[in-house]
């Protein structure tokens, strides 16, 4: 008996870490939602921000407040959470902090599916998300038989990724050179990640494709990831089968990190930050819902600075989280390379 308990406790013991750190994140989300909402530039009267709660309408505030910074924080959470999920999943998949969307090539596939549709055939509705998603897939296809059929290769996927990537790059911006003016700067401001055309009909659009990717698949994705761990021929030997659990963890990972660039564009950084930050918290290895509330917390943080930080600009929030994110890029590749360990 003493042995099993012995067993339990480290379990035990990652679990309450998990625990104490899901909830600081919530208590920074919280604060950081409420700050923008309450503080900052064009502050609201606190009083007509509870009548409007209390669903009463108040001119002009109601209008801030309901269609504006609301689906603003409600958009930026779920694009983080998927984000930071995908990313999670990655990570935890190859064994490699680098292994991000946005990193590895998928983010430029979804964005370079997502510009192509903007600029060429005029597409602005929920019909982005499809194509962006469309747009991953295929990178991460090519991306996956370029690294031996998806065995976990880890350095060799993010060699292909990066090679993909730049060529992706490439072509977004031959996309830019051959559009009008006006709908070239709307899809620069669009790669820059933004949350300023956020609306609750881009919200619901968002939280449908997310939630059915949560309820649908992100529960078997898990469970065939700790099988995944052990080794892909204990795996086999425990009766799974690899080549379909694999193909079904990238179209899960690769779903969760498009939709969301396809409605806020691509926010730099919060794939590759959120897993990371987790395990740092946990103290063990990257948790992926967790991840998800981390992604949440990073857009919404950078969004209360975006909004804030210069009197007199609002920034696009993928300008922050590409601020957050890029010192820790070179802390991770400096690490690694002291450490000898390259995936």
């Amino acid at each position: 008996m003493s042995g099993a308990l012995k067993e339990r406790t480290p379990t035990a013991r990652r679990a309450a870490r998990v625990r104490t750190a899901a909830l600081w994140m919530i208590l920074v989300l919280f604060l950081a939602a409420a700050a923008y909402i309450f503080w900052g530039r064009d502050r609201l009267p606190m009083d007509e921000i509870f009548e409007v709660f209390r669903g009463e309408t108040v001119p002009g505030t109601s209008f801030i407040l309901m269609e504006d910074r609301l689906p603003r924080l409600v958009v930026g959470m779920l694009a983080g959470a998927g984000l930071g999920m995908s990313g999670a999943l990655f990570q935890r998949w190859l064994s490699n902090p680098l292994a991000s969307p946005d990193v590895i090539g998928v983010g430029y596939g979804a964005s370079a599916a997502a510009i192509a549709a903007m600029i060429v055939f005029g597409i602005n509705d929920w019909k982005l998300s499809v194509v962006a998603l469309a747009g991953g897939l295929a990178v991460a296809a090519v991306i996956y038989w370029l690294s031996a059929s998806g065995q976990r290769t880890g350095s060799r996927l993010i060699l292909a990724g990066l090679a993909i990537g730049a060529m992706l790059q490439a072509l977004i911006q031959f996309l830019l050179t051959q559009a009008e003016v006006n709908t070239a700067g709307d899809a620069m401001r669009w790669l820059t990640g933004s949350l300023s055309a956020s609306t609750w009909e881009r919200a619901g659009v968002l939280g449908l494709g997310l939630g059915v990717l949560c309820l649908f698949f992100l529960p078997l994705v898990l469970h065939q990831l700790k099988l995944l761990e052990l080794g892909e021929d204990a795996a086999a030997a425990l009766g799974l089968k690899v080549g379909q659990a694999r193909l079904v963890l990238v179209f899960t990972a690769v779903a969760l990190g498009a939709i969301p660039i396809a409605v806020t564009g691509p926010l730099a950084f919060v794939a590759f930050l959120a897993g990371p930050i987790t395990a740092a918290l946990s103290r063990s290895a990257i948790h992926v819902p967790l991840a998800g509330l981390a992604g949440a917390t990073l857009v919404v943080v950078a969004n209360f600075f975006a909004t804030n930080l210069f009197a007199d600009i609002s920034l696009p929030v993928g300008v922050i989280t590409g601020a957050f994110g890029a010192p820790f890029l070179i802390w991770v590749l400096v690490r690694a390379n002291s450490t000898g360990n390259g995936g």
